[in-house]
């Protein structure tokens, strides 16, 4: 399938060679950072030379950020907080802002929408504005790429989605997305800020506690001997991506605007390109973990569910020549390592305050 008229920029081979270097020495921010993507960008960040910040809410003491403690700086205050966002641009000389903080779970957008909204709307607006005045008031460059997902889109009937497919999502917490990438459009469009936009699959590996997650609700189930008990019927389609892998698209994709302006206002998909329905992920890792006699509970009730959503990733494969490192079976793998770590140590039996937990349920 033909990218999007392929009118964006395309780097060449040394172009590639030298966006290694952009970050070198460079003062990041990456806020949200103790969330299950904060850690492993945070780390990929550090691996290329960058002083990084992170700011969120809480440092929970299960997150791995804690992992990179005495190689970065932690700053504890929400998104919302403008004058926190604006005072440590400012006194950090910082240069590029990884916006990762959001409100993340479909289940509590939709019993919370307008706390929602808050996190997810006004923390980007936040953000983004607080970019527009370091360079226009201090005159200092301030890039921001801006976490979203393939949930941004909606559900349309044209699949796989491209980065032009409209943004019209309905229920909460798909609209919280749409209307954060509009805003930072918007800021593009009006402003020139230079912003890109990062739309992810479902993410998955070490460090997600969010049980009611499929992969870490499946993973965690097996190990415990329990059957996967799935919401839906277990035809809803998806893809996803290995949370390591996404880490180096957004690395990349910071490489790249530091490297040239080309590539500002752009919208980019990071997927493994390989859509897969929930029963086929339940089924795949009842196989790499041995327990295939463990058959999944289907009871067939979620709601508010799309039913088919997932990406195609040519654009940023083509543009700045990222590729996954991981295929899902090896993802998988990875992921069943940390969890079994995890389970031997005696975590399942932890139920961290903010986390939302479901047993052995999955979507």
């Amino acid at each position: 399938m033909a990218v999007e008229a392929m009118t964006i920029y395309l780097f060449t081979s040394l172009d590639l060679v030298l966006i290694k270097n952009m970050l070198t020495g460079k003062t990041t921010l990456v806020t949200g950072c103790s969330g299950l993507l904060g850690p492993w960008l945070c780390t990929a960040l550090i691996e290329a030379g960058a002083k990084v910040i992170g700011l969120d809410k809480e440092f929970p003491s299960f997150s791995r950020i804690h992992n990179l403690a005495n190689k970065m700086q932690f700053v504890e205050g929400n998104v919302q907080d403008d004058k926190l966002i604006l005072h440590l641009l400012k006194e950090n000389n910082v240069t590029f802002i990884y916006h990762l903080a959001a409100q993340a779970l479909v289940g509590i957008a939709a019993r919370d929408p307008v706390g929602t909204f808050r996190d997810n709307i006004a923390g980007t607006w936040n953000i983004l504005e607080a970019a527009r005045q370091r360079r226009d008031k201090d005159g200092q460059y301030c890039g921001v790429l801006l976490a979203s997902s393939d949930k941004a889109y909606g559900d349309q009937p044209n699949l796989p989605y491209l980065e032009n497919s409209p943004l019209q999502g309905q229920y909460p917490y798909d609209v919280s997305k749409s209307c954060a990438d509009l805003i930072a459009q918007s800021y593009f469009h009006s402003y020139q800020l230079p912003v890109c936009i990062a739309r992810c699959g479902n993410l998955y590996g070490a460090g997600d506690l969010n049980f009611s997650r499929i992969v870490p609700g499946t993973i965690v189930s097996l190990l415990r001997g329990e059957r996967p008990i799935i919401r839906s019927d277990g035809s809803p389609i998806r893809d996803y991506i290995y949370v390591e892998d996404a880490a180096q698209a957004y690395r990349q994709i910071s490489e790249a605007m530091l490297r040239t302006d080309k590539l500002n206002g752009e919208a980019f998909n990071i997927s493994n390109d390989e859509p897969v329905s929930v029963l086929e992920v339940v089924d795949l890792l009842r196989e790499l973990l041995g327990r295939v006699d463990l058959i999944p509970q289907i009871e067939g009730t979620a709601s508010l569910e799309i039913l088919a959503q997932y990406l195609n990733s040519e654009k940023i494969r083509e543009a700045i020549g990222w590729r996954p490192k991981h295929t899902l079976k090896e993802g998988l793998q990875e992921a069943i390592k940390w969890y079994r770590e995890y389970v031997t140590r005696g975590g399942e039996n932890f139920m961290p305050g903010g986390v939302e937990l479901a047993s052995n349920v999955v979507y």
